[in-house]
């Protein structure tokens, strides 16, 4: 480092920090249009076209924010659920970097409506209802059926009506467009995570921590990962077959593995969100639970050794041979390497990180 200039260095020291695989290529564009400033000729035609495409690209992004915060708007519940998070920028931020292909604006404007509903039910899981009320809420969405939540808070009836209409017109859309209704599978997904998310209500209100193993099993579930990625498998609508549609709705590994790397992070003990108290428990405490005399560091060493090894997963279903298309792949990793961001919460309890991404990305003129 000593022998590189000042602007060598800060290029060096960006990729060590950022290593390319765990980091979003997008994100790190307009990085590269100042840090490759005049460097020489042809750098400087490649900065020009990197130049046009970011901004064809955040004009884009800037048009897809309006139509999904439209839907969020016209859907009300941010008016029927004070109390839950309502942050249409936040969830848009998943897909936009998922789902990087510019053609696939469509697709990034639906995969938003699932990613803002699972926060929303996180929400009502986590902070707002009774024991008894999510019982009767999960037993609806299972049975998927609306006449279920008769006898439901109103605010939980909203919830159910914008989650089976809306899942039933994503499925409808799918099946118009690649001939395949997906709504099985799509209201398995609703169902599986309602069930984690009740399972660990239960714990909670027992207050009795299961041991490490028990948790994460049911954690993985409850990331939602496995919602976004089956939305996101048919939304693409590439090489839907009934045994691809039969593996991804089992869990596969390419799923569990970026759930695994989502909920490890979210657990490290950094990631209180915003605005909410509630009690999702963490990995960090039920390892503590188990191995007595365990200090916080060491757990937290054995949580970024478990995200680690996970990463290991998530490299080798990507590239070995498997079922799935090369977008979805691509977008499955992409949300792990998105992972950090979201969960990088500082001392205020305030994203830094993912706000300068936002600005950077959606907002901030880049100019050669």
């Amino acid at each position: 480092m000593m022998n590189l200039d000042q602007r060598q260095a800060r290029l060096v020291d960006s990729t060590l920090r950022h290593p390319y695989h765990k980091n979003l290529a997008r994100f790190m564009a307009r990085s590269f249009v100042s840090d490759y400033k005049g460097i020489n000729g042809w750098i400087d035609g490649l900065q020009e076209l990197a130049t046009m495409d970011f901004k064809m690209v955040q004009s884009t992004n800037q048009r897809e924010i309006l139509q999904f915060s439209e839907w969020w708007k016209d859907m009300g519940l941010a008016n029927d659920l004070k109390f839950a998070r309502n942050q249409p920028l936040k969830w848009y931020m998943w897909p936009m970097a998922a789902l990087t292909n510019p053609r696939f604006s469509q697709q990034r404007v639906e995969l938003t409506k699932p990613i803002s509903l699972i926060y929303i039910i996180d929400d009502i899981f986590d902070i707002y209802g009774t024991l008894e009320e999510l019982t009767l809420f999960t037993e609806a969405v299972n049975r998927w059926d609306l006449a279920a939540v008769e006898n439901l808070p109103y605010y939980m009836k909203s919830c159910f009506n914008v989650l089976y209409e809306t899942t039933n017109e994503i499925a409808y859309k799918i099946y118009k467009a690649h001939g395949w209704n997906p709504i099985d599978s799509l209201q398995k997904t609703w169902a599986s995570l309602c069930n984690a998310f009740l399972v660990e209500a239960k714990w909670f209100a027992s207050g009795q921590l299961p041991n490490a193993e028990e948790y994460l099993k049911t954690a993985v579930v409850s990331s939602g990962v496995h919602v976004v990625l089956v939305h996101m498998f048919f939304l693409l609508g590439h090489g839907i077959t009934r045994k691809t549609v039969d593996l991804v709705n089992d869990n596969p590994g390419v799923i569990t593995s970026v759930a695994t790397i989502l909920r490890l992070w979210d657990d490290l003990g950094s990631a209180k969100d915003e605005d909410q108290d509630g009690h999702d428990g963490s990995y960090v405490d039920c390892y503590m639970k188990d191995h007595k005399g365990s200090s916080v560091n060491r757990a937290r060493e054995q949580v970024n050794r478990m995200i680690s090894d996970a990463w290991k997963c998530l490299n080798q279903e990507c590239l070995s041979p498997n079922s799935f298309s090369a977008s979805f792949t691509k977008s499955s990793v992409n949300l792990a390497r998105m992972v950090p961001l979201m969960y990088s919460y500082d001392d205020n309890r305030k994203l830094p990180i993912l706000q300068e991404h936002m600005k950077s990305m959606l907002y901030d003129d880049v100019c050669l």
